[in-house]
Parts: structure tokens; C-alpha cells; sequence
């Protein structure tokens, strides 16, 4: 019967040089209805910002019911692998479909009585994993629900005619984002990892509220020191800038990241009233936003000289309007050591590990209202 896999050439290619082959497509899903989430986030979202347990756990039990789902498909086709995991929401009405996707692969020439992992890595992102020493265990992930709560209006209102941080919801902001950061760690642990990599971030809206998660891929790597087995290291670097890193004798030690949330106050305002009428740099506004970044900046630095990281590599910043004259500002990086003895096992990656597979499948219909597709779309 010929295999229906999700793998691409350039994945097959890397998978088979660490021994592997590609299984069938595998797929898990769990339906929910989301209709009385929707009046406990409103009703919360009147009173106070921070983490909505209840509905952390709701979606946390959907989450993992179609990534277990996945899993016994995976099983049932005699897998030894999943790669490339991932965990969707998909709204559908007031209801909400949780779903994994992922590809299982097989031990060339070998049969294995059960599933031995599951990696949020694709095929050429488990090549670099395995190529620097780590050997995936399990898929994780990490979440937190939250209201940004009627706060978000009364220190708007507060702050109309003042500037700068406001450090109550920079404090719950910054406890909100680690809340993630610790329970995928946590995971990680309880699977047996020294190291959660490729740790990638989302931030999804769900009936009011929002969702901050984090997926990576538990591993271990016998090169860790054994304090890793009870506080694994977390890493958001690209597994192709990992492999860079292990080659050149580095470790990651521990994903960081700062927030800082700021009011634009009077000088929001002075912005939209002047605007109109002259140009060049608002100074004010200029200083603000540059102060904003560079406290979310000393936030990550202060938790890399907590692990005492070499350095802070990969870092990136975002940008989010909360409303009410309030913005976010986000920074994450990941801390990062030099470790004796840390090397990759072969001296490059080959071109399959890093070229990007294009898309072959593009839907222009809406955008060629009838036009001639065989003809340059301009």
C-alpha cells in the first residue's frame, strides 16, 4: 500500500541520513464547545487582568485530547516517530476544534513495539537536533489563558495625562508569559528531558481573551550537566541557528524574556491631536517607545545573569496595542553558555537541512476576478 506522508523531499532526505523513513500522515482532533467560555470571559474581563485558570484548563484538555488522538493513529500505522507536530485551534461557530497533525516515520529495516517519540520538529529540524546531540522524547506545550481585565480602561483613564510604565501590568504581564515558559519546562521534566528546543511562540485570541502557547520538543543530550534533568534548558533558537550554536561549543541554557507594559498618556494624545498639522519626529513619542523596549531589555538580561549566560542570542521583539492608550512591549531571546566538549556530530549540514520548501499551491481566484490565470499577475 503506498505511504500518504506529510514530509517533504528535503525532510526525507535529511530523515534517511539518521536512519529513517517516511510513515503515513497522522492526524487527531477534538471538538468543543466554546459558547459558555465566551460569558466567563466576559464576565471576568470586568473585573481583573491576569491568568483565566479554568479556561487554560479547557482548552489545555482539548489540546491534549487530539495530540493523544495523533498519537494512537501514529501507533496503529506502526510508527516509530512523529515529526513535525503541531496543535491548531480552529474556530467553527461558537465551537472550537482542536487539532494535531503530524507524520510519522519509521527505523529503516527495524520494527519497534511502540511509538519511541514525537518532535514539534519537522524532518530537516530533527536532522540538526540529531546531528547536535539531542534525542527527542515527547511533543510539548505550554499555555496560559488571560483578561487584560477592566484595569486596562481605569490606568487608561488614570494615565491620560501622564507617560511611561505601568508597572502593575508589566508585573502580570511578565508573570502571565513565564507561567508558559514554566509549565512546558515542566512537561519537559516529567517526560525525562534535560532540554525543551525550538520552542515557538503564539499568542491566539479566544472569546475575549487571549492565549499565550508555547510548543517545543522535550529531548536529552548526555553532554548536559545532570541539574538539567530536574531544571531542563529551554531554548527558542531555529534548530538550524541550535546546530550553529553546539558546533561553535555553545549550550542553550534558558529561553528569557521581558516585558514591559507602557501608557502613552498625554503624549498619545498630543500625537493625535498634532499630527495634522506638522511633521517630523515626535520626539516624546520617539523617547518613550525607546525607553519601553530598552526596559523590556533589561528584563532579559536580568534573567540571563540569573543562569550566568555567556550571552543572549536570537533576540526579537514585538509590539502589541492593548487598548486604552496601553502597549506591550515583548523581547526573547535565548541565554546561551560555552560547555567543554560540545560539538555536532558531522562538521556541516547539508543543503537539504536548510533550504525552505516553497509552496506549490496558490489561490488567486478572489485577487483574478476572472482574469487569465495563464497570465503575469501584476
Amino acid at each position: 500500500m503506498a505511504v500518504m506522508t506529510g514530509l517533504s523531499g528535503n525532510e526525507m532526505f535529511c530523515l534517511h541520513q539518521k536512519g529513517f523513513e517516511a510513515g503515513e500522515l497522522v492526524i487527531g482532533n477534538s471538538v468543543y464547545s466554546m459558547g459558555f467560555v465566551g460569558s466567563l470571559g466576559a464576565g471576568l474581563s470586568t473585573i481583573a487582568g491576569g491568568e483565566v485558570e479554568q479556561v487554560t484548563q479547557i482548552i489545555r484538555d482539548g489540546r491534549e485530547n487530539a495530540f493523544e488522538r495523533m498519537v494512537k493513529e501514529a501507533e496503529g500505522s506502526g510508527a516509530g516517530g512523529i515529526t513535525g507536530v503541531s496543535s491548531e485551534l480552529i474556530w467553527q461557530g461558537s465551537n472550537v476544534e482542536f487539532l494535531s497533525i503530524g507524520s510519522g516515520i519509521h527505523h529503516e529495516g527495524k520494527k519497534v513495539e511502540k511509538l519511541t517519540f514525537s518532535s514539534s520538529a519537522n524532518g530537516q529540524e530533527l536532522y540538526c537536533q540529531l546531528d547536535a546531540g539531542f534525542m527527542p522524547l515527547r511533543f510539548v506545550f505550554g499555555n496560559v489563558a488571560y483578561s487584560i481585565g477592566m484595569g486596562g480602561g481605569i490606568v487608561g483613564g488614570l494615565r491620560s495625562l501622564a507617560r511611561g510604565e505601568v508597572k502593575e501590568f508589566s508585573d502580570v504581564f511578565n508573570e502571565t508569559r513565564h507561567r508558559a515558559l514554566f509549565r512546558i519546562t515542566e512537561e519537559a521534566r516529567q517526560a525525562g528531558a534535560n532540554a525543551v528546543l525550538g520552542i515557538q511562540t503564539t499568542i491566539l485570541p479566544v472569546s475575549g481573551m487571549q492565549e499565550m502557547v508555547m510548543i517545543g520538543t522535550a529531548s536529552r543530550h548526555a553532554g548536559l550537566p545532570d541539574e538539567c534533568a530536574t531544571h531542563p534548558v529551554t531554548s527558542d533558537l531555529t534548530n538550524e541557528e541550535m546546530w550553529n550554536i553546539v558546533h561553535m561549543g555553545y549550550m542553550p541554557v534558558q529561553m528569557v524574556l521581558g516585558v514591559s507594559v507602557y501608557s502613552l498618556g498625554f503624549v498619545g494624545g498630543l500625537t493625535s491631536a498634532f499630527q495634522s498639522f506638522v511633521r517630523g519626529e515626535i520626539k516624546q513619542l520617539s523617547s518613550l517607545i525607546y525607553e519601553a523596549r530598552d526596559n523590556a531589555l533589561r528584563r532579559i538580561r536580568a534573567d540571563a545573569e540569573l543562569v550566568d549566560a555567556d550571552d543572549v542570542v536570537g533576540i526579537k521583539t514585538y509590539v502589541y496595542n492593548l487598548g486604552s492608550g496601553l502597549i506591550e512591549f515583548m523581547a526573547i531571546g535565548t541565554a546561551v553558555k560555552k560547555m567543554p566538549g560540545v560539538r555536532t556530530l558531522t562538521p556541516t549540514l547539508p543543503a537539504q537541512a536548510v533550504i525552505k520548501d516553497k509552496d506549490t499551491f496558490y489561490n488567486k481566484a478572489d485577487m483574478m476576478r476572472g482574469a487569465n490565470l495563464n497570465e503575469a499577475n501584476t
